[in-house]
Formats: structure tokens, C-alpha cells, sequence
């Protein structure tokens, strides 16, 4: 036994799909002896097919497949590229070594190619959890690779096995040309209404470098059918916010899948029911009630029909519609009034629900709080049309409003009058009359002229177009107001007014004449200073004297203001001077 050749070769030898193989070969020959030969088989069906014969450094090929595939390392390993799939067999390093005799051994060569991603489709009809036979959930594909992988399935996570009457696989393998393998994989199982959110997919396991691995498709949901088992039926809005004029949906839903079909009842007298459906979509289970009045309100039903099994299952629901009616206003006393009464307005209503009452003038403005308004020493002014609002606190925007007139009676009052007016002659002028009365009064004048009327509330205005003469001017113009409990009457005074050309006149001579004066007073002062007016009757001279004009003041008057001015030259008794001694 010694003096065999022993020959040692690795039992596997992994390469992938395209790459290059290398095929070691070691051997040992006893006494040192040199080998004389080395050849490298295949086997083929149990016979041995020589790739190449080694002797030496010489490498001899020989004419097979594997031509143009191979080489020799300096270690005699044998190297084979581009590996394909057909290339997984067993090979045979077998050494020569003359005496001492013939060695050999071999490997296997396992080729591998990893699959692609595995494609995975659900059923895209979906299932029925009253399927009687197991329905097809999805099926997994698994392309090119080698060896056959195993495919297996998994439920949220978990594998599943098979199991009789619940879960089973199918599975076909294919050999493609190219010697790859393709792998499919279908998986049947019965559901239930909890799968309708479970996630399915599949694994490719196969083999690398020894060690198992895997590939995960992705996860798919499966359409699962199933019939309802509750149904619910509400109101929107909410129905306690439900009012007159609103636009109301009743919804039912069903927790079946399809959904089933929905009809809508009402319940009239005697527990007969009006059938809703034609203003229903029963697709989506909706009924739509549109302007909603108080006689809408009352109990509905929803019935759905499961047209697998033809199950219905119904559910009803209290409509309240919220309303306001029945708004009135009374008003004590009823009587007539006149001002200084007072007068107390009471508002009343009805609703299901609790009632707000606010007051408001005219004008919009709140003038009082609660069911009831007190209104004291009334006046014409106080006359108006008051509105009684009622709300409904509970319902948003529920309200209503009732109006009342509160009339204050009483004989007509003038309260204006365009008195007095500055006029001129011939000129087209307005007189105004105004007046405020209830019921409502007529306005006279008594002068002709072109009237217009304009009525406010309790006021009434008269305007008089009327052209300006000489009886107008003296006498004006009188306004009579009258109504069933009176008359009052206001005369308008009417002044001439002068024209703008006189006034200036007037104030022209005005300013000269305080000028004169002004003039005149600073002469005399003047004179008095230096002494040439005494102030008594002794000390009087003769101005008119020669030597009496040595300062040369001269004070030349008028003849039309001679009589004014020599009164201011007169003498401090009174006396009057003669023309020359002035």
C-alpha cells in the first residue's frame, strides 16, 4: 500500500453559474519519485471522458465539450470557465508514476445560479369565506436557478403547512433550455372575514456556498368576501341639531363585503312602513331628505340583503326635527294709545326644545331680554315696529321672529317749520313744514304754490314752492296740520332781504362818515393843544384877526357840513359865533 501513488481531491467543489472553476488535484508519490503522467475525466453515465493528458510541462487537450474552457495551473490544478449548469458533475484527477503505480480521485462539481426575485399575483377575483372548496389565494414564481429551489408560503408573517381541507400547495418545476429551472408555486386555502387584512407571500429557498438562503416576494392582500353580520344606521348632522330647513342624511352601513343592498322604511300609523327606497342610493346606503319640516320627523328603517345567502339584517333610527311654531305677540293694553300710556309686549312660542326671547327695534338694535318688554311714557318718537326673536339654544340656528306695530296716537305736533326766511321779491323760495301725528295727518298751506308730501313713520314734511310778492312778503305763510284728533298751525314770517349792491352802499357811507369825524376830532385837538381854542368864554378871540394866522392853519368847510361843524366850534356856553368869528 505504501508504494501506491496517493492522490487527495476536495469532495465539492461550488462555482457559480458563469464564473470559473478550479479543480485541485494533490498527490504523493513514495521514495520522491516524480509522476509521469497526469490525465483529468468526467464521467459521463458511469464511462470516464478524458479532458486533457499532463506530462511533463506539456498539456494535451483533448477534442471534447470542454475545448477552449480549460487550463493547467503550475500546481496542475484544472481550471474550467465559463461554467454552465451542464457542467455539474463528477471529475477525475488521475496520476501516473511508472513502478510505483496509478492514483486518482475525484470531485464533484455542483454548479449554482440564484434566482431571480419570486413574482407573486393574488387572486384578483377575490374569495368567498362561504367558498365550499378551497379557493386559490395567490400564486409564486421563482425563474433561473439551479438547482431546483424549494417555495414556501407565509401568512402575516408566519409559514404555513398543509393541512387537510384548509391548506394545500401545487407545485410544477420546468427545465429550460438553458438548463436553469423555473419554479411555480400555488397556494389554496379556505379564509374567514379576519383574512380580509392578512398579508400573503411566498419564500424561494436555495442553496450558496453550502449554506441555505432565501428570497422573500412581496406581500399581496387578497379581496375576501364575506356576508354582514352587523348593521348600523345614524343620523347627519347629529339629530339632536336637526332643524327646520335642513338637509338631512341617513347612513347605513353594513360590515359585509360586498356591501349588501340597502332599502329605507319610515314608519307611519298603525305600524305600516312607507317604503324610502326610490330617493335612496342603495348602492352606498344613503337616503337624502331635503328640506326637512316637522312632519319629517319619526321613526326609519335600514334593511340590507346579502344576495349570497339572501340574509337581511335591519337596524332603525328616531329622526327629530327641531321647530319653531306658533310665534305670538300680544300687546296690553290693546286699546288705542296716546303718549304718556305705557304698554307691555308679551311673546310666546312652542318648540320640543328651550326657548331664548330677545327684543329688537326696527333698526335691528336689542332693546330687551326674556318673553316679555315693558315700554313706558310712550311718545310719537316711541312709535315703531318692534320684533320679538326667538332662538333655540340647544339648535344652532333655529329661530324665529314675530313683528308688532306699537302706535302712539295723538293730535298732530309741528316740530319744524323754516321760519323765519329771508326772501327777496319775485323770488322762487321752499317753505317747509314738518310734523309728526298718528294716524296720519294732511298738510295745508294758504298760499298757492307747488306742495310735495314725504312721510316717514309718524313724520310727515310739506315742501311749498311758491314765487315771492308784495301780500306774501307782508302777511307769510301759514302751515296747517290736521288728523282725526286735531289741528295745529304755524305761521311762517318771511323778511326781505336786501340785494348785496345797497348793503355795500351803506356800509361805504358808514366808514366815510366815522373817517370825517376822526379827521375833524384830531383838528380840534390839535388846536386846543397849542392854544388856540380857549376852553371858557374869557379867553375867546377872534381868529379871523391877521396876526391870528402867523401858524397858517386854515380849516376850509364844506357848505353842506357848515351847520354840523360849527356846531363843534361853538363856544364853551353854547353860544353860536358868527360866520366870521368862525
Amino acid at each position: 500500500a505504501a508504494s501506491r501513488v496517493e492522490v487527495s481531491m476536495p469532495a465539492v467543489v461550488e462555482v457559480e453559474s458563469g464564473g470559473t472553476a478550479r479543480l485541485e488535484c494533490s498527490f504523493y508519490i513514495p521514495g520522491n519519485v516524480s509522476y509521469t503522467y497526469i490525465n483529468w475525466f468526467y464521467m459521463d453515465r458511469g464511462s470516464q471522458v478524458r479532458l486533457c493528458h499532463i506530462t511533463g510541462s506539456e498539456v494535451l487537450e483533448d477534442n471534447t465539450d470542454y475545448k477552449g474552457r480549460l487550463s493547467v495551473g503550475a500546481d496542475r490544478a484544472l481550471s474550467i470557465s465559463r461554467v454552465t449548469v451542464q457542467d455539474a458533475r463528477t471529475f477525475v484527477c488521475q496520476v501516473g508514476a511508472g513502478s510505483a503505480g496509478v492514483g486518482e480521485n475525484r470531485t464533484e462539481l455542483h454548479v449554482y445560479k440564484v434566482p431571480e426575485t419570486p413574482e407573486i399575483v393574488a387572486n384578483q377575483g377575490g374569495v368567498s369565506v362561504q367558498s365550499s372548496e378551497m379557493p386559490q389565494i395567490a400564486q409564486c414564481v421563482s425563474r433561473n436557478s439551479f438547482p431546483v429551489p424549494n417555495i414556501t408560503w407565509h401568512k402575516n408573517g408566519e409559514r404555513l403547512q398543509p393541512e387537510e381541507n384548509k391548506v394545500k400547495f401545487a407545485t410544477t418545476r420546468t427545465r429550460e433550455s438553458s438548463g436553469l429551472y423555473t419554479v411555480s408555486s400555488t397556494l389554496f386555502a379556505h379564509v374567514t372575514r379576519e383574512d380580509r387584512h392578512s398579508l400573503f407571500h411566498c419564500t424561494v429557498h436555495h442553496w450558496l456556498r453550502g449554506q441555505r438562503r432565501a428570497l422573500d416576494s412581496r406581500r399581496v392582500n387578497v379581496t375576501v368576501f364575506y356576508p354582514a353580520e352587523h348593521v348600523n344606521l345614524h343620523v347627519m348632522p347629529s339629530s339632536a341639531l336637526v332643524k327646520e330647513g335642513d338637509d338631512v342624511k341617513l347612513v347605513c352601513e353594513a360590515d359585509g363585503n360586498p356591501a349588501p343592498v340597502f332599502s329605507f322604511y319610515k314608519r307611519e300609523l298603525e305600524d305600516s312602513w312607507q317604503d324610502l327606497t326610490s330617493l335612496a342610493d342603495t348602492t352606498t346606503g344613503v337616503l337624502n331628505l331635503h328640506d326637512v319640516n316637522k312632519s319629517s320627523s319619526g321613526l326609519y328603517r335600514c334593511q340590507t340583503l346579502d344576495l349570497d345567502d339572501m340574509k337581511q339584517l335591519e337596524k332603525d333610527v328616531e329622526l327629530v326635527v327641531n321647530y319653531i311654531e306658533g310665534v305670538h305677540v300680544k300687546m296690553e293694553p290693546s286699546s288705542p294709545l296716546v303718549e304718556g300710556d305705557s304698554v307691555k309686549l308679551s311673546c310666546d312660542a312652542h318648540s320640543p326644545v328651550a326657548l331664548d326671547y330677545q327684543w329688537n327695534d326696527e333698526k335691528g338694535r336689542k332693546v330687551g331680554q326674556g318673553n316679555q318688554l315693558f315700554l313706558s311714557n310712550l311718545t310719537f318718537e316711541t312709535s315703531s315696529n318692534f320684533s320679538c326673536k326667538v332662538m333655540a339654544p340647544s339648535v344652532p340656528g333655529l329661530e324665529r321672529s314675530k313683528q308688532v306695530a306699537v302706535a302712539v296716537q295723538g293730535k298732530p305736533r309741528i316740530v319744524s317749520i323754516s321760519s323765519p326766511l329771508y326772501v327777496r321779491q319775485d323770488e322762487v323760495v321752499n317753505l317747509t313744514c314738518k310734523a309728526i301725528a298718528f294716524p296720519k295727518p294732511s298738510v295745508r298751506w294758504n298760499v298757492n304754490g307747488t306742495t310735495h308730501e314725504y312721510v316717514e313713520n309718524q313724520h310727515v314734511a310739506s315742501n311749498l314752492t311758491v314765487r315771492v310778492n308784495h301780500d306774501l312778503l307782508r302777511a307769510g305763510a301759514m302751515c296747517r296740520v290736521s288728523n282725526a284728533l286735531g289741528v295745529s298751525e304755524k305761521h311762517i314770517q318771511l323778511l326781505d332781504q336786501k340785494t348785496p349792491e345797497s348793503k355795500g352802499v351803506i356800509i361805504v357811507a358808514i366808514i366815510v362818515s366815522i373817517l370825517v369825524v376822526a379827521v375833524l376830532g384830531a383838528v380840534i385837538y390839535f388846536l386846543h393843544k397849542k392854544g388856540k381854542i380857549p376852553c371858557g368864554r374869557a379867553g375867546k378871540q377872534d381868529i379871523t384877526k391877521p396876526e391870528a394866522r402867523k401858524d397858517k392853519i386854515v380849516v376850509d368847510v364844506k357848505s353842506d357840513k357848515l351847520s354840523e361843524e360849527a356846531g363843534l366850534l361853538q363856544g364853551a356856553n353854547g353860544e353860536k359865533r358868527t360866520p366870521a368869528d368862525q
